[in-house]
């Protein structure tokens, strides 16, 4: 039996506790928050037998292999690094951490300790971004040219997810004092490593990120709203090729939507989640002359949780671990100097 403990209780961990309890030989016996009633409600609600709002006291005072960590950002790497420290598997949500110090720490501290580390990418869970990253590499579509990729969302257009104004998990997303890079380091995470895991890693960006006024002062319920809403990302990848990464919350009719082009120059590849998980689409050989599209179904991968699981039980890090996380951390820091600096900036 795998004994798991859950950090941070808010709505995400719902999702945690839900898919490990689905785990053959993967229990959740602890969970922890700073704010107690949720803690006690949450455990209640997943019969959880342990609760505490002291993440260290838990950790010394329950025997678990393992822990979730899916508090607000700025807990990632203290929380990551006193579990590492007393030798537990970690699975950490996005981002891994909120510098590229701070992430490099946690990955090098995760080695030493030789514990499996692995952080919540959850697109990765889409079969279609496995076989668009197989394709290219295997050469189908030639060389990698030319990028574009974006994650919409449109939560501050809508209530679709819920009003924003009333709920917490929403307005600490908005404040820097909350830790929160914005939509970069909230939804635009995982955008840069989709689109980089299948067309190649990103080495220089160009940035710019946008503030809209929300409310008057841009305050509300002792938030300062000054994380950035939008950002639009010139890239460019390893080989030369060149492209676009973009991502907001104010992109009216779309829920979660996350899509990717990528074009060579004997072929092109579209993953388009809104479409399917499992399915691509590709455009190559006589086609391309037709502009011919090929849907393409992909062998389903397992999920990313059954996947830290197996690690923990094989000793073989999956993927994506905290290198990865630190990697894709590093091009977010990029990305805000680029907008600090309104240059171009190289990873």
């Amino acid at each position: 039996m795998i004994k798991i403990a859950i950090a941070g209780t808010g709505s995400m961990a719902r999702h945690h506790a839900q898919v490990f309890q689905q785990i053959a030989g993967c229990r959740v016996v602890a969970a922890c928050d700073v704010i107690a009633k949720r803690a006690r409600d949450f455990a209640e609600r997943y019969g959880i037998p342990a609760v505490y709002t002291d993440v260290e006291e838990m950790l010394d005072a329950v025997p678990v292999d393992a822990v979730a960590i899916v508090t607000s950002d700025a807990a990632h790497a203290p929380v990551s690094l006193a579990a590492i420290r007393r030798g537990k598997h970690v699975l950490c949500e996005k981002p891994l951490a909120t510098t590229y110090p701070e992430a490099r720490k946690m990955a090098a501290a995760a080695k030493r300790k030789g514990v499996i580390n692995m952080v919540n990418l959850s697109y990765r869970n889409a079969a279609a971004i496995h076989k668009a990253r197989a394709l290219v590499d295997s050469g189908a579509i030639g060389r990698v040219m030319h990028m574009e990729a974006s994650y919409l969302q449109s939560w501050l257009a809508s209530t679709y997810w819920g009003d924003w104004r009333k709920q917490p998990g929403f307005l600490w997303r908005l404040s820097k004092a909350y830790g929160s890079q914005g939509v970069l380091g909230d939804i635009g995470v995982h955008i840069l490593d989709f689109a980089s895991y299948a067309a190649g890693d990103i080495t220089r960006v160009d940035c710019r990120l946008k503030t809209f006024d929300k409310v008057r002062g841009n305050k509300l319920k002792g938030y300062t709203l000054d994380a950035c809403d939008s950002a639009v990302i010139g890239v460019e990848l390893g080989n030369g090729a060149i492209g676009t990464i973009h991502t907001s919350r104010w992109a009216t009719g779309h829920a979660n939507s996350l899509l990717l082009r990528v074009f060579g120059d004997e072929g092109a590849i579209v993953v388009d989640l809104d479409r399917a998980y499992n399915e691509l689409r590709i455009c190559r050989g006589r086609n391309i002359h037709t502009l011919t599209w090929r849907r393409v179904r992909c062998p389903k991968t397992p999920d990313l949780h059954r996947r830290f699981i197996k690690s923990i039980r094989t000793g073989e890090n999956d993927q994506p671990d905290f290198a990865r996380g630190a990697a894709i951390q590093k091009v977010i820091d990029a990305c805000l100097a680029s907008d600090r600096e309104r240059r171009a900036i190289r990873v």
